[in-house]
C-alpha cells in the first residue's frame, strides 16, 4: 500500500501544473487555502478528526484550521487529490499524529519542502504492536504498522500531543505565544480532569474488556486495564476467522463478560453473535477517529468512559 500511495502522490504531484487551471476555474466555493483569502490567520491542515480538533483548541481564533482526511475517511487508508496536494502546498503547517498511521505524510517534502511537518507524537513512549496483530488476512504478510499508533485515546499522550502543537504554532508565531501556550495549557487541564475522573471511577472496577478493534493499548496501559478485542488487528475493517470468535466467546465466559464493544463505521453482527452466544450486551466504545457534530473530543471520551462503566462497574 505504501509503494502504491508513494505512486500515486508523485503521479499527483506532475500532472498539478496542467490540472491546476481547470481546478481553480470551477463553480467550486472558494477555500481559505485559496489565493486571494482575506484571512491573515496561520492556515493548518490537521491530518484527521483528534489532531484538527487538539489544533483548533491551540490555535482558537489565529488558527485557520482545516482537516485533511475527508471524514469518514480511514486515515491510514486516505490518499491526497490533485485538490489535496495544492492545499497542502500552500499551507503554514501540517499537523500529523504520526506513528504511521499516515503513510502520505513522508512524501509532504516532495509537495512543499517550505511547510512544516508536526509530528504529534514526539516525546510519547510508544507501544509495539503485537505480531499476531501485524499480519495480513492471509496471517503471513506483515503489515505497515510496527508501532500502536492510537495516542489520541490516553488523555496522558493526549497532553503531549497538545504542547507538541503548541511549540510549533509558538515556533511559527513567536508574537503570539503566550496565547497558544494559554490555550494549551486550558486544555491540558481539561484532559486533568478527565484523567483523574477516569481514574476514580474505574479504580474499584473490573480490569478486562472486549473493545471492537486493537484500539485502547495506551488507555488500558494508562489506568490498569486490560484489552481484549474481537478483532486480533489494529484495522478495524479486518473480517475475523470463525476461529478467532470462538476463541473470543471462550475468554469472554470464562472472564464472565457483560458488554461487548463494537464501534462507528464497522458492521456490528460479528459483536452481536459474541454477544448473543454469552448472554451480554453490545455498547459502543468509539476510537474517536471521525468527528460527531453534537459532541466535543472531550465528551465523547465521557461517553467511552460511561460505556467502560457498564462494562466494568456493574
Amino acid at each position: 500500500m505504501v509503494n502504491q500511495t508513494k505512486m500515486g502522490i508523485i503521479a499527483i504531484i506532475a500532472v498539478i501544473p496542467l490540472a491546476s487551471f481547470a481546478v481553480w476555474n470551477t463553480d467550486q466555493p472558494v477555500e481559505s487555502f485559496e489565493s486571494g483569502s482575506k484571512t491573515q490567520e496561520i492556515n493548518v491542515l490537521a491530518s484527521f478528526y483528534p489532531i484538527e480538533e487538539f489544533t483548533k483548541k491551540v490555535g482558537k481564533d489565529k488558527v485557520n484550521v482545516s482537516l485533511l482526511v475527508n471524514p469518514g475517511v480511514e486515515p491510514h487508508d486516505w490518499q491526497p487529490s490533485i485538490k489535496d496536494i495544492q492545499r497542502m502546498q500552500k499551507s503554514d503547517l501540517i499537523i500529523i499524529n504520526g506513528l504511521g498511521i499516515e503513510n502520505w505524510a513522508d512524501d509532504i517534502s516532495a509537495i512543499n519542502p517550505d511547510v512544516t511537518v508536526v509530528d504529534t507524537s514526539y516525546g510519547i513512549a510508544t507501544i509495539k504492536v503485537n505480531p499476531e496483530s501485524n499480519l495480513d488476512i492471509f496471517g503471513n504478510e506483515p503489515k505497515e504498522f510496527t508501532t500502536d499508533p492510537h495516542i489520541w485515546l490516553n488523555p496522558i499522550t493526549i497532553k503531549i500531543q497538545v504542547q507538541n502543537i503548541a511549540d510549533a504554532l509558538i515556533e511559527l508565531d513567536p508574537e503570539n505565544g503566550n496565547y497558544y501556550q494559554n490555550n494549551a495549557d486550558s486544555y491540558k487541564l481539561e484532559l486533568d480532569i478527565l484523567d483523574k475522573k477516569i481514574r476514580e471511577e474505574l479504580s474499584k472496577c473490573n480490569k478486562d474488556f472486549f473493545a471492537f478493534h486493537n484500539a485502547f493499548a495506551y488507555f488500558a496501559l494508562e489506568y490498569g486495564l486490560n484489552q481484549h478485542t474481537v478483532l486480533k488487528s489494529i484495522d478495524p475493517f479486518e473480517d475475523p476467522s470463525p476461529k478467532d470468535i470462538r476463541e473470543v466467546i471462550d475468554l469472554a465466559k470464562t472472564l464472565e463478560t457483560s458488554v461487548i464493544f463494537t464501534e462507528e463505521f464497522v458492521n456490528p453482527k460479528v459483536s452481536q453473535v459474541i454477544a448473543n452466544e454469552i448472554g451480554s450486551k453490545v455498547l459502543f466504545l468509539s476510537p474517536l477517529e471521525f468527528g460527531d457534530e453534537n459532541k466535543t473530543f472531550l465528551e465523547r471520551m465521557e461517553q467511552n468512559l460511561d460505556n467502560l462503566k457498564v462494562a466494568l462497574c456493574n
